[in-house]
């Protein structure tokens, strides 16, 4: 599961998952579904993404913005994502494809992962949280 939290001008994504790991692949889904409707991108194309950090929080905002890096630089959207994570470490292979305006339906552009509402958690059904604001 994932959704979008208001949060004044900016959006808040949030990934809930039974795992750490489906947490942040859901995050990520509610970072796609920020910019465009997800059902509309295609897993064409994998792309691998590493990150690390000592604390959950940062390594959630890393990822996030790893996947913003990758969109930007290889102009793409992505729709499927496989998270590992381990030892402060994550390994992720995210899908998608090249983007194109006229089937994508873009809505926004999103500029980065903040520190705003970070948090990585169990919540009380002993499923984990992963969320922060991006700043559109």
């Amino acid at each position: 599961m994932w959704e979008h939290f208001h949060h004044q001008a900016d959006i808040g994504i949030r990934g809930v998952g039974d795992t750490l790991q489906k947490a942040f692949e859901e995050g990520a889904a509610a970072l796609t579904a920020v910019i465009c409707s997800p059902d509309k991108v295609q897993p064409k194309k994998a792309v691998q993404i590493h990150c690390e950090a000592e604390e959950k929080d940062l390594l959630f905002s890393d990822w996030i913005n790893a996947l913003i890096y990758e969109m930007d630089v290889r102009k793409m959207l992505f729709c499927r994502f496989d998270v590992h994570i381990q030892n402060h470490q994550l390994f992720a292979t995210a899908w998608g494809e090249t983007t194109n305006p006229d089937k994508h339906e873009l809505a926004v552009e999103v500029k980065a992962a903040t520190f705003m509402e970070l948090k990585v958690f169990l919540n009380p059904q002993q499923q984990w949280v992963a969320q922060c604001v991006v700043d559109v």
